[in-house]
This record gives structure tokens, C-alpha cells and sequence, in this order.
């Protein structure tokens, strides 16, 4: 008999992340990572315990291409912004695995990583104690709303197309949102994002 296929971390989590952008999510699962390998599917067990762990590594890969070295001789909130942007891109060029970067963070090392950039980058700017658990807690909720945001929306990277192809009442019955929905348009994610993490980073600002 054939000996079976070795597998390592990074070619299941490769697979799995390609059946995830292929395919969406929910294809996601031991049987189809294991036909992608053209293994039996009880092997993959040798490797991983569950679905779950799949998910993790896949996250894991996804967030392994953000360099978490922040710009120098730039200002603190300079280089969490940048930091922040380069998560987002990362991210992005995989939207159908967005759930799972937030779902798993705690899993990935990347994630830790990324976060110990950015306290570090809040301690040299002398944020201590309380008041740092509390910013890092902020951009993380503002990072992940935002491309959770963006990509998962009911039109995904427009969520006001989406308001704006409701019914006409929307107009006569919420009239700032369609004022606010409509001037969205002229805004590109991107610009959105900087603009709304710089809004947040202001609220963070050292007196």
C-alpha cells in the first residue's frame, strides 16, 4: 500500500484557506480539505483535532502577511495607523475568511504579534496601566468592525448601496441618513477607514 501523505501546518492551512476563497466559508470542512490533498479524510485528524483548528491556521495564514514593524521616527499615532492599514490589507485580499481573523485572533500568533507592536508603540507614547488596555481594546473594536464592516456587509464594501437601494421612504422617513448615505458615495473604503480609525486615534490622544 501506498505510504500515507505527510502533511504540515502550512499546507492545511494553505488548502484550507483556498477552499474558503474559492468556495465561501461554509464549504469549509475536513472531507473538502482532505479531497483538496487528495488524502482520506480520517488522516487529516493525525494533524488537527476539528474544524475548528482548520479555521485557526487558516486565520493564522491570513494574518502572517502583516508586517507588524511600525514606521520610524513617526509619530505614535502615525504608526498605529499604519499598522492598522496594513491589517486591513491583509485581511481584504481575502474577504470570505474575514469571520475567522476575528473568530480565532486569540488562536494566532500573528494576531498576538500585532497586538504587541501596537502596545509597544502605545507605551512610547506613554500610555500605562488601564488607560493602554483600554486604547488597544479600541482599535481592536474599530479594526475589526470596519472590515467586518466593509466586506460583510449586505452589500459587501457599500453599505450604502445598500441603504440607498431600500425603498423610497428612506428619504421622506430618515432624511440625515439618506443626506449622510449619499455623501458616503463620494468616499472610498480605504479613505473611510483612515479617516474613521484617525477619529478614533484622536479620541485616544495623550492631553
Amino acid at each position: 500500500m501506498p505510504r500515507p501523505k505527510s502533511l504540515t501546518p502550512t499546507a492545511l492551512a494553505t488548502t484550507a484557506l483556498a477552499v474558503v476563497d474559492r468556495d465561501g466559508l461554509a464549504a469549509l470542512s475536513m472531507r473538502a480539505v482532505a479531497a483538496e490533498l487528495g488524502v482520506g479524510t480520517m488522516s487529516l485528524y493525525r494533524y488537527v483535532a476539528d474544524r475548528a483548528e482548520l479555521e485557526a491556521l487558516a486565520a493564522e495564514l491570513v494574518l502572517s502577511a502583516v508586517d507588524v514593524v511600525p514606521p520610524r521616527n513617526a509619530l505614535w499615532d502615525k504608526q498605529v495607523l499604519v499598522l492598522a492599514e496594513r491589517a486591513r490589507e491583509a485581511v481584504g485580499r481575502h474577504p470570505n475568511a474575514v469571520p475567522l481573523t476575528t473568530a480565532h485572533r486569540h488562536r494566532c500568533p500573528s494576531a498576538m504579534r500585532w497586538d504587541e507592536a501596537v502596545l509597544e508603540v502605545l507605551t512610547a507614547a506613554g500610555f500605562t496601566g488601564v488607560e493602554r488596555a483600554v486604547a488597544l481594546h479600541a482599535l481592536l473594536g474599530y479594526l475589526t468592525g470596519a472590515i467586518g464592516l466593509e466586506h460583510h456587509s449586505p452589500s459587501p464594501g457599500d453599505w450604502t448601496g445598500a441603504v440607498a437601494g431600500m425603498a423610497a421612504g428612506v428619504a421622506e422617513d430618515h432624511p440625515l441618513l439618506a443626506e449622510t448615505t449619499a455623501a458616503a458615495r463620494a468616499v472610498s473604503p480605504a479613505d473611510e477607514f483612515r479617516r474613521g480609525l484617525m477619529v478614533v486615534l484622536g479620541g485616544l490622544r495623550r492631553p
